[in-house]
């Protein structure tokens, strides 16, 4: 019977992790977006979309060099949580 404890630890190791959100914010908490869209655009950014991804707000645009971007923005905070891969 060696091949249950076989089975069970390649079960175990093909099963894809769950993955979690990288800000972990309750919707209660959750600033308005329009907020983020006001604060970013005063550090000269041309915001064009804010969707909720991974529970952070996802901003797509231009930063305020003219680059194209999609960075992670914690809800609460607006603390940048980085490039969305």
């Amino acid at each position: 019977m060696r091949l249950v404890p076989l089975i069970s630890a390649i079960l175990v190791t093909a099963t894809p992790a769950v993955a979690s959100d990288r800000c972990q914010v309750p919707p209660d908490q959750r600033r308005p977006a329009n907020e983020l869209r006001a604060e970013l655009t005063a550090k000269g950014w041309t915001v064009g979309k804010i969707e909720l991804e991974e529970g952070c707000y996802e901003v797509r645009g231009q930063d305020q060099t003219g680059l194209s971007v999609e960075v992670l923005f914690d809800p609460a905070s607006f603390q940048d949580m980085g490039r969305d891969d």
